[in-house]
């Protein structure tokens, strides 16, 4: 077995922060997992050293970002009306997908994982991710799944008359190394998607966990579940962190 192999992974709950802080800290993250790598390439097989990994959880502030794949006319509002009326800011970033929303109530969570440390197979990394969405719905008793074509996780997915998003997932890999990741719709105030295409798509819904359940859920709580069954289809070894980056309160 590879002594190199790192599957501990630092989890970090980070709050509620602005969107340019927390992609400022993954590519801080992303970087210094590449830099490793890089510099591993150039040392002896006894002088390598593992590399880490890193998972972020979170809120934002409220957000829309286009992915590389997007068009900037699946925004629908233009700039004055989403800073001034919304309280809104927007971003194109390097990641696969089209637009999306975040905000307050919905958990975003960012693996950035050596996937050398894992799997090298990107299909199985979404695929997992998306699994790990699915069994976190299944714990409070909601059927979910995917739908052909489309990424992310849906309800009424099997051909029923009504399907819905309730997770959008996003990422970019670069020598395995990933980051970006999922948005789970758990409290979201989901009038913000009236404002976008959203991921492009106009004939399906979007949906939270609490519109489906009729209730709020704590995000904290949903955070830990969704944790759990990453750590169990990844075979992962996580370890809480109090090292988190500054949290930047929303005043929306």
């Amino acid at each position: 077995m590879n002594s190199r192999i790192n599957k501990q992974v630092e989890v970090r709950e980070l709050g509620l922060v602005d969107y340019q802080t927390a992609w400022d800290e993954q590519e801080h993250l992303f970087a210094t997992i590449v830099n490793q790598k890089l510099l591993n390439r150039s040392l002896p097989v006894d002088e390598q050293q593992q590399t880490p990994n890193y998972l972020l959880f979170c809120e934002h502030s409220h957000v829309y970002t286009l992915g590389t794949s997007g068009h900037e006319d699946n925004l629908l509002v233009d700039e004055k009306r989403l800073t001034e009326e919304l309280g809104a800011t927007f971003f194109k970033i390097r990641r696969g997908g089209d637009i999306t929303y975040h905000g307050p109530g919905q958990l975003v969570g960012y693996p950035i994982l050596d996937l050398d440390n894992f799997f090298t197979d990107i299909h199985r990394y979404m695929r997992l991710l998306e699994e790990s969405i699915i069994l976190t719905l299944a714990d409070y008793g909601l059927s979910a799944g995917r739908i052909d074509g489309l990424t992310g996780v849906w309800l009424d997915f099997d051909g029923g008359a009504n399907p819905r998003k309730i997770c959008a997932m996003g990422v970019k890999a670069s020598r395995w190394v990933t980051m970006h990741g999922f948005a789970l719709n758990v409290n979201t105030d989901l009038r913000y998607f009236g404002h976008i295409v959203p991921c492009g798509i106009s004939d399906k819904a979007v949906t939270s966990l609490a519109t489906e359940l009729g209730y709020a859920v704590p995000l904290e709580d949903v955070s830990r579940r969704v944790r759990q069954h990453m750590a169990s289809l990844f075979e992962m070894n996580l370890v809480e962190t109090n090292d988190a980056i500054t949290k930047v309160v929303s005043t929306q």
